[in-house]
């Protein structure tokens, strides 16, 4: 049994896999090998950037680097630029507001952010903040100084296409919230703000070896951006992990848990039929063990373009951490 005193983000994980669609309370030993498993994933990244950062003379990793380690997961890009697009904006109407706004940050709690139809600092406040595009290293503008402005009459078809997964994820989120009654679905809104780096920027730098791995102190925005990225990799994990029970759990109805013969055949038999007083689905047991671990193996699993790519050998060569 694994030594769970030293979990630090026990908490915190279990509200991550809430929202993430698992509703039972899982083990400790659960969220502890999650723990490990998103430590040993920020270490990696960490050790890449790095890399990344030498290559290009510099000692100090930046928010670019952590965007190129991510930069084939479009989805994943496309939710990373909406989250820096809205720190930006809740950035500058801070500033305004310690400068005198007024309430100009009421402007920035929703999409509609232009300040139409008002006046007066209030107005120009909201023109200010304006999300900007968040422009990606490898795009053909950052190549020049100069950059022509964007048109708003033009549609982008890659972030359309790259919005695909997240308004998905919406779908799948809304599904699990519409039986939810008010004061669950205000537990549910408090766990989604569930985070390893929010107001804990130092135990999350002594947890992830940041001083170990790195020469130089990363800024807030790499911390910020690292803290999005364990989210989102305690999300996957678990939502895979969801499959591999649900799974599990269809196999077990189907064949039933009795043993051979034909006690067992019709164990199986009185399995696949729904009686009247069977006790519902909604009281399933959490996620265990077996399950992260079959999610994170499945997670590991080469793609089959990469297979591809190996000139047809017949011997599979070691493949290094993949990030999730």
């Amino acid at each position: 049994m694994a030594d769970t005193k030293t979990a630090k983000y026990r908490q915190e994980i279990q509200q991550m896999m809430f929202v993430s669609g698992e509703t039972a309370e899982p083990a400790p030993e659960v969220t502890f090998l999650i723990e490990q498993i998103v430590q040993q994933q920020v270490q990696e990244m960490l050790r890449e950037c790095t890399a990344l950062a030498t290559r290009r003379g510099s000692r100090s990793i930046s928010t670019d680097d952590l965007m190129m380690l991510i930069r084939h997961d479009k989805a994943k890009i496309s939710r990373l630029r909406t989250f820096l697009q809205w720190k930006d904006v809740r950035r500058n109407v801070k500033d305004s507001d310690d400068k005198g706004g007024g309430d100009a940050a009421e402007l920035a709690a929703g999409d509609d952010i232009q300040g139409v139809g008002a006046s007066g600092p209030a107005a120009d406040v909201g023109k200010k903040a304006k999300r900007t595009k968040v422009d990606l290293v490898w795009d053909v503008q950052s190549f020049f100084s100069e950059v022509v402005p964007p048109r708003d009459d033009i549609e982008d078809e890659e972030e359309e296409e790259m919005n695909y997964a997240t308004i998905q994820r919406l779908r799948n989120a809304d599904e699990r919230t519409k039986d939810m009654t008010r004061d669950e679905y205000v537990h549910w809104s408090d766990c989604r703000q569930a985070s390893f780096t929010f107001r804990k920027a130092k135990r999350f730098r002594e947890w992830a070896g940041v001083g170990v791995i790195l020469e130089t102190k990363p800024n807030d925005d790499t911390i910020d951006i690292l803290g999005f990225l364990t989210f989102e990799i305690v999300q996957t994990l678990t939502e895979e992990a969801l499959k591999v029970k649900a799974a599990e759990d269809l196999y077990k109805k189907k064949t039933g848990a009795a043993g051979g013969g034909d006690e067992g055949s019709a164990g199986r038999k009185r399995k696949r039929e729904t009686g009247l007083f069977d006790m519902p689905d909604e009281a399933r047991e959490p996620v265990q063990l077996q399950h992260v671990k079959e999610a994170y193996r499945r997670l590991q699993k080469l793609p089959n373009k990469n297979k591809a790519m190996l000139a047809f050998t017949r011997t599979m060569p070691k493949s290094g951490l993949r990030l999730i």
